[in-house]
């Protein structure tokens, strides 16, 4: 698999010192990794709110129709004459 990270920060070890600016090539490979962190973290946010909302879904769905606890055999069998 391949990793922009990774190869940025081995092309910036195997390069010579002296044919590029340590501070801009480290502000480049700083940035790229905040980029990956952030996409990773907002992910994961996205999933764990699907989840929340799957599970609220489910624990709901039980209480969409109304449901009585009578039967109709109950009622008449219990009648005062």
């Amino acid at each position: 698999m391949h990793d922009p990270f990774e190869e940025s920060l081995r092309v910036l070890l195997k390069s010579p010192a002296a044919s590029h600016d340590d501070d801009a090539c480290l502000g480049r490979v700083l940035k790229t990794a905040n980029r990956q962190v952030g996409a990773g973290a907002l992910l994961n946010l996205l999933g764990h709110w699907l989840q929340a909302l799957m599970i609220a879904l489910n624990k709901g769905s039980a209480h969409v129709a109304p449901v009585s606890r009578r039967t109709s055999g109950a009622r008449s069998a219990h009648k005062v004459d």
